[in-house]
């Protein structure tokens, strides 16, 4: 078999995924791991996994020769060592008759194998959502990089032809300290020095172009169309030059004073969410708040048969979603009324997720929540357009 095709869920999230499929929809979620001894077991629990999905396939009623073609590529992915070998915290595997995807994503998810007459998405949304979101701009007088995360994850943006790099004066100095250039005016016998004040202030004016360009270019190809908060990372003296310039009104007033190479991306990763956590804290506290006084006037409510209903009816504008529950059941594609199952197993589908696709089909905003911060224990909470 050949390499498997990875597929990227930005791009097919919410709409790709969201959108009608045939079923049976099997959905196949599981934590890996990047690092022995840990990733030893992952293909053995993986084939526990699918085991799992054809058990549940034969209970439904699934013809067993339909069953094996379904299941075919997931077998074949257990074989796939290059695959294995290149894991990071999780494993999101979606078939049906259509198709399958494939996805290896940065955060930990719930291990789960389930057959429904949709896929399972809830994991994916926690991943894709804003709300613990952010980018970091690591930058220097000499480079300026972008990343992505959350508080489980980080990786870097790819901004190949979008980032400037500092202007063609600038010349770098063999040996010199990290970020060190010297600047000068450029002439037929080579590179005129300027005397110690006029150097500085040549430095100085070609780093605020820099930084001026980078500003530019971040605000209108990243933070403008994703809406994210931005957090800089820079040394101190360059934090003042940076917020002169900038007008990303996505630039957070909390920063990391550290110069970008002096932290792993772990490390980086760390400081940036210990940073970020109490602008999270204080969002999910307003959107409690305001999902409270919704509910109290009418304009929403925390009872899950209500939120469905009103999901249905396309009038949710904001839904938070207990990230650590399942309602076992399945909502009504005509009516909205809710069918909850008497247990919880894996294998159901899950109200919740439900309800909270719909909400996304209805332009609604979705968020999955940690248990301890949700406002109700039905497992969901919600504020009404009207």
């Amino acid at each position: 078999m050949g390499p498997t095709h990875m597929d990227k869920l930005d791009q097919h999230y919410p709409q790709a995924l969201l959108a009608a499929h045939a079923p049976p929809c099997l959905s196949l979620y599981q934590p890996t791991h990047p690092t022995h001894p840990e990733k030893q077991q992952d293909v053995i629990r993986y084939r526990n996994l699918v085991k799992s999905l054809e058990a549940s396939l034969l209970q439904q009623g699934g013809a067993p020769p339909e069953i094996r073609a379904l299941l075919e590529p997931l077998h074949g992915l257990a074989h796939d060592r290059g695959f294995w070998n290149h894991v990071l915290q999780g494993l999101a595997v979606l078939r049906n008759p259509e198709g399958m995807r494939v996805y290896r994503v940065q955060r930990a998810v719930p291990e789960l194998a389930i057959v429904a007459d949709s896929f399972h998405t809830k994991p994916l949304l926690r991943i894709q959502q804003s709300a613990d979101r952010y980018q970091i701009l690591a930058l220097s007088r000499s480079e300026a990089r972008l990343f992505e995360g959350n508080r489980d994850a980080l990786a870097e943006i790819d901004t190949s032809g979008v980032m400037p790099t500092p202007g063609a004066a600038g010349l770098d100095v063999p040996g010199a300290e990290r970020g060190t250039r010297i600047y000068g005016a450029t002439t037929a016998e080579g590179v005129t020095r300027h005397g110690t004040g006029g150097e500085q202030q040549f430095r100085d004016n070609e780093t605020e172009r820099f930084f001026r360009a980078v500003d530019q270019a971040v605000t209108e190809h990243y933070s403008r169309p994703s809406g994210l908060p931005l957090l800089l990372a820079a040394l101190p003296e360059h934090h003042a030059m940076f917020r002169r310039v900038s007008s990303n009104p996505q630039l957070m007033d909390v920063a990391l004073d550290v110069h970008p190479d002096d932290l792993s991306e772990g490390e980086l990763r760390d400081r940036a969410w210990q940073a970020m956590l109490p602008s999270y804290l204080a969002r999910l506290a307003a959107l409690v708040d305001h999902i409270h006084a919704a509910t109290a006037r009418h304009a929403g409510s925390l009872d899950l048969a209500d939120i469905a209903r009103a999901a249905y009816e396309g009038r949710v504008a904001t839904l938070l979603i207990d990230a650590d529950r399942r309602v076992a059941g399945t909502l009504g594609s005509t009516t909205g009324a809710i069918r909850v199952e008497p247990s919880a197993s894996p294998a159901q589908a899950d109200v919740l997720d439900d309800v909270g696709e719909q909400v996304l089909r209805t332009g609604g905003e979705v968020i999955v929540v940690p248990s301890e911060r949700m406002p109700s224990d039905s497992g969901a909470a919600a504020a009404y357009r009207y």
